[in-house]
């Protein structure tokens, strides 16, 4: 993986509104805190949505401390470090529950959310988000043996039991199916997984990189890719791009300062390094996640 970007803040930023400093921040490091000065970039994710982002008790060049034992790793983690050098700021990841995420950031506890979030209208309404830091292909994962490993159209899935999570597309593009028996959104995307597992539903929608990940670490699973034309309809105002499904940063609303810089970074990490990022984040994430 390329080394992260070292690029110094300009005189401009420094006084950037959103960002706090803190002696009790994570530093990107792993090794030494945030000075008590230190200007720290407080970012919100979940740590449970593998390779996006997740926990472990390993330390390594990706991991940042979020405990005294715990490290958050994953394509995320790295965006938000690789983001946070460049602006100059230490890093604080925040490991903070899905439904949270938006509450804490528009209370100031965050100063940006990088967790795999879609700038859905909803989400526009509540917080500003900068652009696509990658886009993604929109699949389901099913049991191996199940009979569905083969299925070319979402409309393959009608009668069948699927399940998303709560508050996602993931859940929300289920509809889609005609005559698709929609079971009650998890409460996040792991949960959904065990449902699967356990037979009680037979098919989970997941962004490519996710579902890769998980049939990884699950021999008894398997992604499902659907023929061209006859996926999930994901609109562009719904963060569809390339028929694709898109995430970005979100930052308070109004916090243009943040909001600009956090672009201007992102404008530096070229696609090709991005896909790097998250194929070796796919590669080293945990077996049990």
């Amino acid at each position: 993986m390329r080394r992260f970007l070292q690029i110094t803040l300009a005189c401009s930023l420094l006084g950037m509104c959103g960002c706090s400093s803190s002696s009790t921040a994570a530093s990107t490091t792993n090794t030494s805190s945030a000075s008590s000065d230190a200007k720290v970039l407080r970012v919100g994710m979940e740590c449970n949505y593998a390779p996006f982002n997740w926990t472990t008790t390993s330390v390594s060049d990706t991991t940042v401390a979020i405990s005294s034992a715990d490290y958050a790793d994953g394509y995320d983690v790295v965006i938000a470090s690789m983001l946070a050098e460049e602006l100059g700021y230490e890093l604080e990841i925040v490991k903070t529950e899905w439904d949270s995420l938006i509450v804490d950031l528009n209370q100031g506890t965050l100063d940006c959310v990088i967790a795999g979030m879609t700038a859905t209208p909803e989400r526009t309404s509540q917080v500003d988000f900068t652009s696509p830091y990658y886009v993604s292909q929109e699949v389901v994962i099913v049991r191996k043996g199940s009979g569905l490993e083969d299925i070319t159209d979402i409309q393959d899935l009608s009668g069948y039991r699927v399940q998303g999570q709560m508050n996602t597309l993931y859940d929300t593009v289920i509809d889609q199916i005609e005559g698709v028996d929609h079971v009650e959104a998890a409460t996040d995307f792991p949960a959904s997984i065990q449902a699967l597992q356990a037979g009680a539903v037979d098919a989970v929608p997941a962004e490519m990189p996710v579902a890769m990940g998980v049939c990884a670490a699950n021999e008894d699973l398997v992604y499902v890719v659907f023929s061209s034309g006859h996926g999930f309809t994901i609109s562009e105002e719904e963060g569809g791009v390339d028929g694709g499904i898109s995430v970005s940063i979100a930052v308070k609303q109004g916090n243009s300062d943040l909001l600009n810089a956090l672009e201007s970074a992102l404008a530096n990490i070229s696609e090709e390094e991005r896909n790097e990022i998250m194929e070796a984040a796919v590669l080293r994430q945990p077996a049990s996640d």
